[in-house]
This record gives structure tokens, C-alpha cells and sequence, in this order.
């Protein structure tokens, strides 16, 4: 077994929020973008059937720009306006989510940072929107790093960019077990494009016969589930 190095981490595990850490968390999010792009071009907007779940909140913004009558070329132009508008809203609006947090979650959180394990998000939102979804939900001090909407264009993209911040910090090396812990297939897809390990779990909106059907590393109905000691010696 190699030997680990100082400051190194026993594993990276990344998480996405929505559906996996909190669900339920209100209509907040949802108004905030619809609020902004309103606030920001005067457009009537709505999130009305669009399927938000594993989608980023650029692309949600996108859709919703585009619905209410604008261009692409419109849509591209204000849509910094809009994810900063959208991100000033939320966080004077957050509620307090720590009734929303997922089955299981507290206790693998402090488990795996106890066992020396790094933890990241890796999640659709935007960055303020994510870090104060955490912050009202009592989890924000177990994570070092996030890989945020407005940084990829995929969650593909954005799992590999929280890997490469975690390796150029020192905490991972080739070897270290890497994993993505989540409730929807793109989850699953995009630890896969980047050669994580998948955890999916049941606490979205995505019944577990259809996670399955995608063939995660583990599956499991919520984080109560989950035996850290598996995660770390991968």
C-alpha cells in the first residue's frame, strides 16, 4: 500500500447539494431566477415545466431567457447580469434549510472528515447560491472546495475542475480514491467521464430503478446507508 503523505487526503468525495445533501428547500431558488432575469431585462419569466433537476443554472437561465422572447444572442449577452442578480437575491432570501438536510448526511460528513477524507461540491448551482444553501443548512464547514455552474459549460466539466483544484492543493495523488456522491443520472455520467466512483442515492426525484439502470458503484436509498470506511479504501 503506498504510504500517504502529509496533508495528503485518504479520499476525495464530492457531492452535489440539490436532492443529495438538502431537498425541498423551497421556492426560493426558483424565484430568484425568475426575479432576475425580470430585474435584469424586464422579461416575464417562469421555470413552469422546465425540468431544473440535474440541469446548471446557467442552462436553466438560458431556457427561461429564451421562453420569455429572447434571442440567444440576447440570452448570452445579459446572462452574467442575470446569474449575479439571481445570486444577490437568493442570499438575502435563503430560508433556514437544516430541516431540509438529507437522511444520513450529518453524520457521513463529520465521519469522512474525521477518517481524513477531503470533501467538495460539485453541484448546478451557482457559487453564492451553493455556499449559502450550505451555510443555512449547518453543512458549509465540512467542504474545502466547489466546482460551481458558472464555472463549466457540463457537470462533467465541473467534476473535473473541483479533481484538478484538489490535486493542485497537495490534497490527492494518483492513487487516491476519488468519488461523486449524487441523486441524479448526469451525477453518475459525470463521474464517469472523469474516472470517479459513483454513489447515487435515492433522496432526489429519481426513483432508484433509473440510477440503477446507469450502474453507479454504489447505490443506496439515503447517505444511512453508506459505510464511509468503503469510500477510503477504494
Amino acid at each position: 500500500m503506498r504510504r500517504q503523505e502529509a496533508g495528503e487526503a485518504r479520499a476525495l468525495v464530492l457531492f452535489d447539494i440539490d436532492g443529495t445533501l438538502i431537498r425541498r428547500a423551497g421556492p426560493d431558488h426558483r424565484r430568484a431566477l425568475e426575479d432576475a432575469i425580470g430585474k435584469v431585462t424586464g422579461l416575464q419569466a417562469t421555470s413552469e415545466g422546465i425540468p431544473m433537476q440535474g440541469m446548471l443554472d446557467g442552462d436553466i437561465l438560458r431556457v427561461m431567457l429564451k421562453a420569455a422572447g429572447a434571442t440567444t444572442g440576447e440570452a448570452m449577452h445579459v446572462l452574467p447580469q442575470v446569474m449575479k442578480k439571481a445570486q444577490d437575491l437568493y442570499v438575502r432570501r435563503c430560508p433556514d434549510l437544516r430541516r431540509r438536510v438529507c437522511p444520513g448526511v450529518r453524520g457521513t460528513l463529520w465521519r469522512l472528515g474525521r477518517r481524513g477524507a477531503v470533501l467538495g461540491l460539485v453541484t448546478g448551482n451557482l457559487s453564492r447560491i451553493g455556499w449559502k444553501k450550505m451555510e443555512r443548512a449547518g453543512l458549509e464547514r465540512h467542504f474545502r472546495l466547489g466546482a460551481f455552474a458558472e464555472e463549466g459549460e457540463t457537470r462533467s466539466e465541473l467534476a473535473r475542475l473541483a479533481v484538478a483544484q484538489a490535486r493542485r492543493e497537495g490534497w490527492i495523488r494518483n492513487g487516491t480514491p476519488l468519488w461523486l456522491v449524487g441523486d441524479h443520472p448526469n451525477d453518475i455520467l459525470a463521474a464517469r467521464a472523469n474516472g470517479l466512483r459513483a454513489v447515487a442515492v435515492g433522496t432526489g426525484v429519481v426513483p432508484l430503478n433509473e440510477l440503477a439502470s446507469h450502474r453507479p458503484d454504489l447505490l443506496m436509498p439515503d447517505l444511512r446507508e453508506l459505510d464511509p470506511e468503503v469510500l477510503l479504501c477504494a
